[in-house]
């Protein structure tokens, strides 16, 4: 890891001692730019764009009013995120409808539900990579044919401590001090509200690192940013990839692999907002006093719900 001392991860606790797998293969970045490429799935209220990692989905939807967003027969728990102040929702989930004020984040328990929008504007959902409708849908489906090297597969977190339920938070919620934005999770997911950034990131300060088993979705929702990714050498020069330097605009998602070296930086004027998406929930976010908004409701594996 190589953060600056400004970033409060530089802070984490240092990886456990035991040695990575060797890395045999590598899979490449995913990129899907939702402002070139046409939806999965349209309606007369809304558009929507689909595209996967190896365990989550990001539905990014632009919704008119009146939109309804359903499913049926959700297999688990999936996040509604409603990033505009302006835009609300009523959220039914089995026998119970909450409403919910914009510049919120949701999370939606199992089975069927109904997400009906108050307005106009976009509307993000991030499911976990089980529900197989979704997944096929996915503009990039076909690059998880197989899956991905170095990725370790979803292991849902223990339930949360009251059972399911619709939990909205605030996205308002202050970063607390040494906190690394504003971080939510679940079962199945953990998201990252980062800072918004305005303007152009210092090229002096960026942050390269590294995951070992699990994939960053990074989810440009407003102006631009540069990914820079870097694939290790390894013993077998015959799986060495290229630097890759690639601008995503808004709205775009960027699937990085592990155990690719990465950092991102804004490159537009004005604002400049991403979110971070990891499916299973971090740890080591996690063990952090006071990093995760909504750690009371969900319990870390071997806590006692």
């Amino acid at each position: 890891m190589s953060y600056p001392s400004s970033d409060p991860r530089s802070k984490l606790a240092a990886p456990a001692a035991a040695k990575a797998a060797p890395v045999k293969a590598y899979a490449g970045a995913d990129y899907a730019r939702f402002y070139a490429e046409e939806p999965q799935q349209t309606g007369e209220n809304e558009r929507t764009w689909l595209a996967r990692g190896q365990n989550f989905i990001v539905a990014y939807s632009e919704v008119k009013p009146g939109a309804v967003l359903a499913r049926a027969a959700q297999p688990d728990e999936y996040c509604l995120i409603l990033p505009e102040k302006e835009l609300g929702a009523t959220v039914t989930a089995g026998t119970e409808t909450i409403e919910v004020a914009g510049s919120s984040i949701v999370f939606v328990p199992p089975g069927a539900s109904r997400i009906t929008l108050k307005g106009a504007g976009r509307v993000i959902r991030i499911f976990s990579s089980v529900a197989a409708d979704l997944a096929a849908s996915c503009s990039n489906a076909a690059s998880y044919a197989q899956p991905h090297a170095n990725v370790a597969l979803l292991e849902p977190w223990p339930e949360p401590r009251d059972g399911f339920k619709v939990r909205a938070y605030s996205l308002d919620a202050g970063g607390g001090e040494g906190r690394f934005g504003r971080i939510f999770r679940c079962t199945t997911l953990m998201v990252n509200m980062l800072d918004p950034r305005h303007g152009l990131r210092d090229v002096t300060a960026l942050s390269p690192h590294h995951h070992d088993d699990f994939e960053q979705g990074s989810l440009v929702i407003d102006g631009g940013y540069i990914h820079d990714i870097r694939w290790p050498w390894t013993p077998d020069m015959r799986i060495w990839r290229e630097d890759e330097h690639e601008l995503m605009a808004a709205p775009s998602l960027t699937v990085i692999p592990p155990p690719s070296i990465h950092t991102s930086r804004s490159v537009l004027p004005g604002l400049n907002q991403m979110i971070d998406i990891f499916s299973p929930p971090r740890l080591d976010f996690s063990q952090k006093p006071g990093w995760v908004i909504n750690a009371a409701d969900y319990p870390m594996p071997g806590e006692t719900a």
